[in-house]
């Protein structure tokens, strides 16, 4: 159906939905009326009486004539009454309800359709539409294409001298520490590149991090944008570490640009509720996840687990978790925070300090060692 058949139609129903109220105020029993014709009826029953008694010689047709006279006055203004009173309710009342239906059903019923409705938007089930959008994220622009879109494609030349340079570094320390140079100079097309020999380099040892990292360059290349190529270094980062937050925020991204606002909530709740303090990350979700969770249909009021109290800042938080785990200790998870929120904050020192002290502490416990290693590998720490 097109747009004006749509609203055509639509005009129609409500015109005819006003009409049905229209008819059926029409009909409504009139309390004027009513109470004019009930003393019609006592008037009448009256006369009859008067015919009764003068028949049976108990009324003089002297009297019987003064009281039909009586009577029949009061006939006329009942009658008069009657009318008066109907017209009054078809000229005034009638009219202005007939009046204010018409202004409520027709004009208002469209314009509440414009604002909560979806107009020209064609009938859909459920399980099709989210179908559709999934095929759209499929078939959705490479990263080339994207940055041809955006009118800065990557430089061949730049690309053949990062090419040369880069093959004769062999570190992978060295790469990350120019990886972040780069990134934070806004040098994107480099730090795709870089990142990409860092890859090349671990293999098979290559960490959640380092896939993570190479997708977030990705998406600062592309101006925000989740590109096929950027989804496969998240695909491959969680599946080495399905917590690993960064990934988690950048895949929430790529299904709201999809429309899965569904998706993106799933990937979010567990960092809007539990991420690391200060990272950025987790602000940009607290910010907007229960908008996310309206788009979505679902009913969602975001915890204050991550609110520090009035007057303190992410750093003190983390001062202060780092007080309480030198004092009472603390589960590897605690540890664990402790040691990615410092990297956040830039303090790297502080950090490989405080993982040195957990490897002390869970001396002779494999499991959590493990635990502690990888954030410290993903934290760029010294294992």
């Amino acid at each position: 159906m097109t747009g004006w058949g749509f609203w055509a139609v639509a005009a129609s129903l409500a015109l005819l939905v006003a009409a049905v109220l229209v008819a059926a105020l029409r009909r409504a029993p009139r309390p004027g009326a009513e109470s004019a014709e009930a003393d019609l009826a006592v008037y009448k029953d009256q006369l009859a009486e008067i015919e009764r008694d003068l028949s049976r010689g108990t009324l003089g047709s002297e009297d019987a004539k003064r009281l039909r006279a009586e009577i029949g006055k009061r006939v006329i203004e009942a009658d008069r009454a009657r009318g008066a009173r109907g017209a009054a309710r078809d000229s005034d009342g009638v009219a202005a309800l007939v009046a204010l239906i018409l202004a409520l059903v027709v004009p208002g019923g469209l314009a509440a359709y414009w604002w909560l409705g979806a107009p020209g938007y064609p009938d859909m089930a459920l399980i099709p539409r989210l179908e559709a959008l999934d095929a759209g994220i499929a078939a959705r622009p490479s990263q080339a294409a994207e940055l041809e879109q955006l009118k800065t494609p990557r430089d061949a030349a730049l690309d053949e001298k990062l090419a040369d340079d880069l093959s004769a570094i062999t570190d992978p320390a060295a790469l990350l520490a120019e990886f972040r140079t780069r990134f934070e100079a806004g040098e994107m097309q480099a730090a795709v590149r870089v990142q990409e020999r860092i890859l090349a380099l671990r293999g098979d040892e290559a960490s959640a991090n380092d896939h993570a990292n190479l997708a977030l360059a990705l998406v600062a290349e592309a101006q925000g944008y989740v590109s096929p190529e950027a989804e496969a270094e998240l695909r491959a980062s969680l599946e080495r570490d399905m917590g690993n937050e960064l990934s988690r925020y950048l895949v929430g991204e790529m299904f709201l640009q999809g429309g899965r606002y569904d998706q993106a909530f799933r990937f979010w709740r567990p960092l809007a509720e539990h991420g690391m303090p200060g990272s950025p990350w987790v602000g940009s979700i607290r910010e907007r996840i229960e908008q996310v969770a309206a788009l979505a249909g679902i009913r969602y009021a975001l915890p204050d687990t991550l609110e520090a109290p009035e007057g303190m800042t992410p750093e003190g938080m983390v001062a202060q978790l780092n007080d309480r785990l030198a004092t009472e200790g603390g589960t590897v998870e605690e540890w664990d925070r402790l040691i990615r929120s410092l990297t956040v904050l830039e303090r790297t020192d502080e950090a490989q300090k405080i993982y040195d002290e957990a490897k002390a502490r869970f001396e002779g416990r494999p499991a959590e060692l493990s635990f502690l290693k990888q954030a410290a590998v993903e934290s760029g720490l010294t294992p």
